[in-house]
């Protein structure tokens, strides 16, 4: 028997007022893969990663994860089921560490009900290790972090309470070469957990060096996924532009 998809979202619908921003979208996403979601400005992608992390509950259609039809009317329902997203801006609080990020909100206490930081301290160096064993520089506030840093943090907070599948809006986007290079080895080191990963980018270069698929949309609809093996960046740019599958595109001499 086939392995189900980890995640599955089926003829999804999403309208404001008479626009509809994602129209009979499918898309899905196994175990230890990273799906490129690629498009121009408006073209739904983003709208549709909302309504999979709940914060744009879809108008219609249907989300599997591992087979099992579910409902996700909010970013609860979603983490509930172990999806997080990772905002490009990272949602951290500049002037906290680490461990202070990691547990923002989720705070762990001790017996008597003050906050136990020898305890958030320890896990948070435990899933930071995991990730990057040489960031050791953990009690400095966030703010003073290397953009690659950062995003490790943002990662670290997610997959410590248990998510399988993550949404990551331009992970890369004003990162330099070395800090890209340092959030393609986080996206490699996630991947080898068996964490699925939907990369929602605009930059092409990142997309096939990170990606096993890749899913273009234009106009709210999906114009097609392909194997990255498969593809060549001028058919993945014909198909943002022309909204046209490879083997449908112009050859061009």
């Amino acid at each position: 028997m086939a392995e189900a998809p980890l995640v599955e979202m089926r003829h999804v619908y999403k309208r404001f007022g008479g626009v509809h921003a994602v129209e009979d979208v499918t898309i899905d996403l196994f175990a230890g893969e990273v799906v490129g979601l690629v498009g121009h400005n408006g073209a739904g992608k983003s709208t549709l990663m909302k309504g999979l992390s709940g914060a744009l509950p879809i108008d219609g259609g249907e989300i599997f994860i591992r087979g099992e039809r579910i409902d996700i009317r909010n970013p609860r329902d979603a983490r509930h089921h172990g999806i997080e997203t990772i905002y490009q801006n990272l949602a951290l609080a500049d002037n906290l560490d680490a461990p202070a990020n990691l547990f923002l909100g989720r705070e762990i206490v001790t017996a008597m009900g003050t906050l136990d930081d020898d305890a958030m301290e320890h896990e948070a160096r435990k899933v930071l290790q995991r990730l990057n064993p040489s960031f050791t520089n953990i009690k400095q506030p966030t703010g003073n972090l290397s953009g690659g840093q950062r995003q490790a943090v943002a990662i670290a907070r997610a997959i410590h309470f248990n998510a399988r599948i993550l949404v990551m809006d331009e992970p890369t986007a004003a990162l330099g070469p070395q800090e890209s290079e340092m959030v393609g080895e986080l996206i490699k080191q996630l991947k080898s957990e068996g964490i699925g990963i939907f990369l929602v980018s605009h930059d092409l270069h990142d997309v096939f060096d990170l990606s096993d698929r890749i899913s273009v949309m234009k106009n709210g609809g999906m114009v097609g996924t392909r194997a990255t093996a498969d593809l060549t960046q001028e058919q993945a740019l014909g198909m943002i532009i022309l909204g046209k599958l490879p083997e449908e595109q112009p050859a061009f001499q």
